[in-house]
């Protein structure tokens, strides 16, 4: 569904009120609609651990610049990174520079691949957690029981930055979590979907 479905009135979560025109599309088209592609979930699930501390409008105003710096995505290159693109990665002004992080890209990167290995997919992986379907978690919150668990799962894996409130982040932006405020538009469209 396009955001131009859905006029300026309509009823939104309520942390989106008065933020950009891009950041509202995000709301409106991707933020907790399902999401099973592979390349999208490492891509998402990269960018959202180089967000632990900064805001998801300054990481998303960057998504551009990280995908042309990180290869577009591609993990079988990320995962092939050495010190030269590190150095390279800390030189770009578009993205976050943080050598922890940008290391720890690279090193997660590896572990997503050996996950995709094991269960035939990131996105398999992900996705039985929940049995394949969404749940439904109050807004409010900022971690959750099934947060705790992916987090300690990656952690014992080796993933980096994968604390439970920046896992919870990245379920709810995957779609793995609908933490859509119930009055949002979107809210009541996913349920609808998930009935189907």
């Amino acid at each position: 569904m396009n955001q131009t479905a859905h006029p300026d009135t309509c009823v939104r979560c309520p942390w989106i009120r008065g933020k950009s025109a891009e950041y509202i599309a995000y709301h409106d088209n991707e933020w907790g609609r399902p999401l099973h592609d592979e390349r999208k979930l490492y891509e998402l699930f990269t960018i959202e651990l180089f967000q632990a501390g900064l805001s998801w409008e300054l990481l998303l105003a960057k998504r551009e610049n990280f995908r042309i710096a990180y290869d577009g995505f591609d993990p079988i290159k990320v995962a092939g990174y050495g010190p030269a693109d590190v150095e390279r990665l800390m030189a770009d002004k578009g993205i976050v520079r943080n050598r922890g992080k940008i290391e720890a890209s690279i090193s997660n990167t590896n572990v997503i691949l050996d996950i995709a290995q094991e269960y035939g997919g990131f996105e398999a992986y992900l996705w039985g957690f929940v049995d394949g379907e969404p749940v439904i978690v109050p807004p409010e919150i900022t971690d959750s029981r099934l947060s705790r668990t992916v987090s300690k799962d990656l952690k014992h894996r080796g993933i980096k930055y994968a604390g439970p409130v920046t896992i919870h982040s990245f379920l709810q932006a995957a779609g793995i979590i609908n933490a859509h405020a119930p009055e949002c538009w979107v809210y009541q469209e996913l349920v609808d979907q998930a009935a189907l």
